[in-house]
């Protein structure tokens, strides 16, 4: 972390000096006329893009919940490591690995085959497959991360903060303006001025507002799914047991009485329990069952018999039954449209499914982090409309294959063991198919199609363990001018901007004349250069790209005053020299970057990397044309 850049200052490094002429927020203060990005919904979706607009205080941004307060408890509570990595950008991932349980094996019980009336272990499973992440798989309750993101925003420079107990009536587009085209009008849901309105315009609306959205029915969205017929419940609880896996995720499956999932929760006390209670008729919902929470416990005890649940305190409890569903629109623009979106939905708004396999909220924060450094882009002028575009063709993608893959994952988790599974000569479905899951349960598995944004590379070979379309995978490196030990991918930070990563090759040094020298002067100075082209002469020229470098030396190796001034470069309102640029292997055997993600040695390479954390290019070290022609083809 970096900070003092503009001046020292007391206090805590993550409060930024506030923005002049901010609004006023209060129950008694007046909502604007007018915004650039109107939020509707203050879940994980909406705070993760409230946090990425909060830290520009020049783009005026409204977010709005019909409830009154932030939420408490309850609701989702697994972060896989890919939402990890990004709220490494956000700057609390340590904070969340201080606080949470982490998901390090995965139990699987079956019946015993000597006594199918008794579960027994069948084995377990790493949950997070060795260098797939330098991040854990963590539990949390979802009010805390809200908190996180809250505290993000009012932290930023323009102290963000929701408008509570607001939500969106109506909403239409006027395509044939472009000064805050978007009329929204809102309801006060509060009880103090109930049922009045108010109109609020506004150049981009985002609508992460829920299954029931109302932006997405604004826009004609249509959610289009099934169900599996199925009841389940949800409790958090505080309990004595004496089955002997209670901390640590499960997988239980009973002969005749149904399925347990077993998820252990922060605290080392709390755990939550999604236990299998009736089938469904196919028109019926599990609500017109009344099933209690005594229900609930009752069928845990059931199905995890020999063993016994002794419950103290039921935390939250909630009865659903499975559905998969996803919407044709994830934005206000038909197919036959040629005019650029304005109004977006993301998470739920757009899709749903079974809480199960842990990716309704993880897979809702990638929705607004693929679109928020896009709003940011075209609202700063840095892009054109058209980018906003790729939003629905990237996410829709993404969509498609997390319900697939959830609907096969919901049912495997709901059938009856077979004879040979439960005999041992035959590995369990639910635990070849939980392996199978691993890169996506992780949230790694997530590959963009090529397009203008993700280049058809033909070198690709020089960095075969970043590939194209996929996120950058971090390794572990050390910093060049203090030898400090770090992951390179930490340096990325939720601030909008791209990044180069730039591996010397193996003739190259920190002597004048090498590669590396070049380019660092060719990336400086040259008109052609997209760090000369893409940032305004008042701006630090790592505002919009920032170029970082890695040597495979050692950093006694390296000589760090023949630097060119681009890897020490001058930033800040006092000019200071940023020290953070340049960064070598690892000497102590965490590993070696170039060995890890498949480095071409001989050659070196660019590393391109968009602002949400996706490899978009991969150039050799002389790639100058190309480089210059990509960035060209995004930004203005």
């Amino acid at each position: 972390m970096q900070f003092y850049k503009d001046g020292f200052r007391g206090g805590s490094p993550d409060i930024k000096p506030a923005a002049p002429n901010r609004r006023n927020r209060g129950i008694n203060e007046p909502l604007p006329e007018k915004v650039d990005v109107l939020i509707a919904g203050t879940g994980p979706a909406g705070l993760c893009l409230a946090a990425q607009l909060a830290q520009f205080p020049e783009i005026e941004t409204m977010i709005i919940e019909r409830m009154p307060t932030n939420i408490i408890k309850g609701k989702a509570d697994g972060i896989n490591t890919r939402t990890m990595e990004m709220f490494q950008a956000f700057g609390f991932a340590d904070k969340v690995k201080r606080e949470t349980y982490w998901v390090n094996q995965t139990a699987f019980w079956m019946p015993d085959p000597q006594n199918p009336d008794h579960i027994k272990r069948a084995g377990r499973v790493q949950d997070v497959a060795d260098d797939s992440s330098e991040m854990p798989h963590i539990l949390i309750n979802q009010a805390r991360l809200h908190e996180l993101f809250l505290e993000v925003m009012q932290n930023s420079p323009s102290r963000l903060a929701p408008d509570y107990s607001w939500e969106v009536v109506t909403l239409t587009v006027d395509p044939t303006t472009d000064d805050h085209p978007v009329t929204v009008t809102l309801k006060d849901s509060s009880g103090v001025n109930w049922g009045s309105t108010r109109t609020v315009r506004a150049n981009y609306v985002v609508g992460c507002d829920g299954a029931h959205s109302s932006v997405r029915k604004a826009i004609g969205g249509v959610l289009h799914g099934d169900a599996a017929h199925q009841a389940w419940g949800v409790m958090d609880i505080l309990a004595n047991t004496d089955f002997p896996d209670v901390r640590q995720k499960c997988l239980i499956s009973s002969a005749k009485e149904g399925n347990v999932l077993i998820l252990p929760r922060e605290g080392g006390y709390v755990f939550r329990m999604y236990v299998e209670l009736d089938k469904l008729r196919p028109d019926e919902k599990a609500a017109q069952r009344k099933f209690t929470q005594e229900d609930m416990i009752a069928a845990a005890n059931r199905i995890i018999h020999p063993y016994s649940l002794d419950v103290k305190e039921v935390v939250w409890w909630s009865i659903y039954d499975i559905g998969h569903s996803l919407t044709d629109k994830f934005d206000d623009v038909g197919e036959a449209d040629d005019r650029n979106p304005r109004v977006f939905v993301a998470g739920d708004a757009c899709h749903t499914h079974s809480p199960k396999a842990g990716q309704g909220m993880n897979v809702s924060m990638q929705d607004t982090f693929n679109l928020g450094w896009k709003l940011i882009h075209v609202l700063q002028g840095r892009a054109d409309p058209k980018l906003l575009r790729s939003y629905t063709q990237e996410r829709l993608t993404e969509a498609k294959r997390l319900v697939d893959t959830d609907h096969k994952w919901s049912r495997v988790m709901s059938e009856p063991t077979t004879q040979a599974e439960r005999d041992g000569t035959e590995e369990p479905r639910i635990i070849r198919q939980f392996k199978d899951n691993l890169e996506f349960t992780g949230g790694t598995a997530v590959k963009y199609d090529a397009s203008y944004l993700f280049a058809v590379s033909a070198h690709q070979a020089l960095a075969t363990g970043e590939e194209i379309g996929r996120r950058f995978h971090s390794a572990p490196v050390v910093r060049l001018s203090d030898a400090k030990q770090m992951q390179l991918g930490h340096v990325a930070q939720a601030d909008a901007r791209w990044r180069i990563y730039a591996f010397a090759g193996k003739a190259d040094s920190s002597n004048a004349g090498s590669a590396i020298h070049q380019l660092a002067n060719w990336l400086e100075t040259n008109p052609n250069s997209p760090v000369v082209k893409h940032t305004h002469q008042d701006e630090d020229i790592d505002a919009v790209i920032d170029v970082r470098f890695v040597f495979q030396q050692t950093f006694d190796q390296l000589a760090y005053e023949n630097m060119k001034s681009l890897l020490k470069p001058l930033t800040g309102s006092l000019g200071l020299q940023d020290h953070g640029k340049v960064f070598c292997v690892d000497h102590k055997g965490l590993g070696d970057v170039y060995d890890m993600r498949g480095i071409d040695r001989d050659k070196g390479c660019l590393i391109v990397v968009r602002p949400d954390q996706y490899v978009a290019h991969v150039l050799p070290l002389d790639g100058r044309e190309e480089l210059s022609a990509y960035f060209a083809g995004v930004l203005l």
